[in-house]
């Protein structure tokens, strides 16, 4: 009897061994529910917004119109944070997100590649993820909503053989590309369509191709100075996956007397109020405007309907635009709009968009 007594509590330590990693491997959070976890229910609608950093401007905007999108919503508590780009700092900020009894989070990830733990996390207490603006690899993250990251590099890139074709009269010139954090799947997307264009034309002779942790500005600069330096000024282009690091490159070009948009082709990302600025004063070429207010907004919806319909699938309850393989799942994603922003169409962009004051943009230094 004492040998069959022992035989069934290894049966059910297997078991309960099994079912554990079965609810972590599977499909998201509406499976792990059904396990002994799942957080206690209060009745209210409680959603976290966990953003990597506000070291760029856009992120405030990106909160305020996440918070006030939800609280219209009907989300009676938004739990917000940021991360200051430190994953250990964002593990920590997401646990406290789940003891408060958040119904779902809406992460940005400071690494793309180990958040996939937090998702789990969250999962295995009945939580769902919404995986924002940068997809978290090997995860069974329950949605993805970003602005359109595949086109990104893609406008750069035709803005750039736009610009050579303009200003040097066929497309042939030294190029830097300035990328984010070293192995993040936003800058790797950003990136593809600036490479893709380089591939394509023959004149184009890519001379440096470097990753910035943090998305550094600053890195940014010193990267575009060495360049400088070692090709002896000439440098044709500079395309950056952020406006953080395309103002590194304005300010390491002005030290040269050379921030001039006819030049050199400046290109970047998010549409930073500096970098409006520059591109009004002709030392920036474009920025690529990935709309905010769309995508915070859209975020906060399906956040909030995600807490509200706990037992329905995703794709019942949100308009999918595309699945994006991040190497564990087809992940259902929603897409928002981008545009190209050059010095001819800053007021029908960012000023009619309500992202920046022409005031603010034209005022005299």
């Amino acid at each position: 009897m004492k040998k069959l007594s022992i035989l069934l509590v290894v049966i059910l330590l297997v078991s309960s061994i099994s079912m554990a990693a079965f609810a972590q491997d599977g499909g998201g959070w509406l499976d792990n529910l059904l396990g002994n976890n799942q957080k206690e229910d209060d009745g209210l609608v409680k959603v976290g917004f966990l953003l990597k950093t506000m070291q760029e401007e856009r992120y405030i905007k990106d909160r305020d119109a996440f918070i006030e999108k939800a609280e219209e919503l009907g989300a009676d508590e938004v739990i917000f944070d940021s991360a200051n780009n430190d994953e250990n700092l964002q593990l920590s900020k997401f646990e406290n997100m789940l003891t408060q009894g958040a119904d779902v989070i809406v992460l940005q990830p400071v690494n793309t590649g180990t958040a996939s733990n937090m998702v789990k996390m969250a999962h295995e207490s009945g939580v769902a993820v919404v995986n924002y603006d940068s997809l978290i690899m090997n995860s069974a993250v329950d949605v993805f909503l970003t602005q359109n990251s595949w086109a990104v590099g893609e406008l750069q890139g035709q803005a750039m053989v736009k610009w050579f074709k303009e200003n040097r009269g066929e497309v042939k010139g030294n190029v830097v590309l300035l990328r984010g954090q070293p192995g993040d799947s936003n800058a790797n997307a950003f990136s593809q369509g600036v490479l893709d264009t380089v591939a394509k034309y023959e004149g184009l002779n890519l001379v440096v191709d470097q990753s910035h942790e943090g998305w550094s500005p600053n890195l940014a600069m010193a990267t575009v100075e060495n360049a400088l330096t070692k090709y002896d000024n000439n440098i044709d282009a500079v395309v950056a996956n952020n406006s953080g690091m395309a103002s590194g490159a304005v300010r390491a070009l002005e030290a040269q007397g050379m921030a001039d948009s006819d030049e050199v082709f400046v290109a970047g990302s998010d549409a930073d109020l500096i970098n409006i600025r520059y591109i009004a004063q002709g030392k920036q070429t474009v920025e690529i405007f990935k709309k905010i207010k769309p995508l915070a907004y859209k975020a906060a919806e399906v956040a909030v309907t995600l807490a509200k319909n706990p037992d329905k699938p995703i794709d019942e309850i949100v308009k999918i635009d595309r699945y994006v393989d991040n190497g564990q799942k087809e992940v259902p994603t929603v897409i928002t709009e981008i545009v190209v922003v050059n010095q001819d169409n800053i007021m029908d962009t960012v000023v009619a968009d309500g992202f920046h004051e022409a005031t603010e943009i034209f005022k005299e230094e």
